[in-house]
């Protein structure tokens, strides 16, 4: 099967990632393909769902219509998750679409937690790890969240999204998003001393544990770390640890069991599953269900093992 073939018969969104990161296209072919993100497909029907108030679906963190009052549930069409999809899909930030959608947001969008605009964060570093990422992929201001990252770093090198409320010990799940956030903020070309010491403890903190296993006994203290899923929300797991390191490009002997589970996945066309699906309301799905061959998995694992495999 020639799954090249079959990942570039897709959206625009994929298709000009697939070009530039598995085919090396011209520059010039990859220019024209990404720039269809903003008129056609997802990255169309995202901006679509834009309020004029900048929220997507009445709400930042959770939408508009979630009850407070019942039991904790996700939900992935508000506006926070839309931006993180929006970073994702890659449409050029200089688009006019791309430009009004950001400016509602800056101007009009405001955290539950305290009234606090989108572009300053709040206090948990799973949020503002991704809200980070968001600011670094649109040009905004993202030097409040960078702050605050660096201030909650705890002693072990990672972040808890509930070390606010107490929590010493480190999350998997709030060290990856405060690891993207940063690392996108050093490659928007705003990085520190300090930044890079952060990036580096973070980073530490999941290579000892090799990604998915505890550092005290080496056990793994949710399979759901070595199931493969897309879109990823705030959820760690193996594929998109290994995605960090290789945007980082740090090369490290203990993500060789990550990497060779990752390999292990694949089937016998050379594609791979979507394992995970983290369940919630959406404003339209990206794929197939779970269990099938997925794109995005394929194209972010060919990616990583490309990556890998060149070192």
């Amino acid at each position: 099967m020639d799954v090249t073939a079959w990942l570039l018969d897709s959206d625009p969104a994929l298709r000009w990632q697939v070009l530039r990161d598995l085919v090396d296209a011209p520059a010039e072919q990859v220019a024209a393909e990404r720039a269809l993100v903003v008129t056609q497909g997802w990255g169309a029907q995202l901006l679509a769902e834009q309020a004029p108030d900048g929220r997507w679906d009445g709400g930042t963190y959770r939408p508009g219509w979630v009850d407070e009052q019942r039991p904790f549930f996700d939900a992935w069409t508000s506006t926070h998750f839309v931006l993180q999809q929006l970073v994702d899909l890659g449409p050029d930030p200089a688009a006019p679409q791309v430009v009004r959608a950001i400016e509602r947001v800056r101007a009009h969008v405001r955290w539950e937690h305290a009234g606090e605009p989108y572009f300053d964060g709040e206090v948990e570093p799973c949020v503002n790890g991704i809200a980070l990422q968001v600011a670094a992929a649109f040009g905004q201001d993202g030097a409040a969240m960078v702050r605050t990252l660096l201030d909650g770093e705890l002693d072990d090198g990672g972040w808890n999204c509930w070390a606010p409320d107490d929590a010493t010990v480190s999350s998997f799940h709030s060290t990856i998003c405060a690891l993207e956030g940063l690392l996108a903020w050093q490659r928007a070309g705003h990085g520190s001393p300090a930044l890079a010491r952060a990036l580096a403890a973070g980073q530490e903190y999941l290579l000892a544990r090799g990604l998915y296993r505890r550092r005290s006994d080496g056990s793994v203290p949710d399979p759901r770390m070595t199931m493969l899923s897309y879109p990823v929300r705030w959820f760690h797991d193996v594929l998109r640890g290994l995605d960090h390191f290789r945007l980082a490009d740090r090369r490290d002997p203990r993500l060789a069991e990550a990497v060779e589970l990752l390999r292990s996945k694949a089937d016998q066309d050379g594609r791979w599953a979507l394992e995970n699906v983290h369940e919630g309301p959406v404003l339209f799905r990206l794929g197939p269900v779970e269990g099938g061959p997925d794109r995005w998995v394929t194209f972010r694992a060919l990616r990583v093992l490309r990556w890998w495999d060149a070192g």
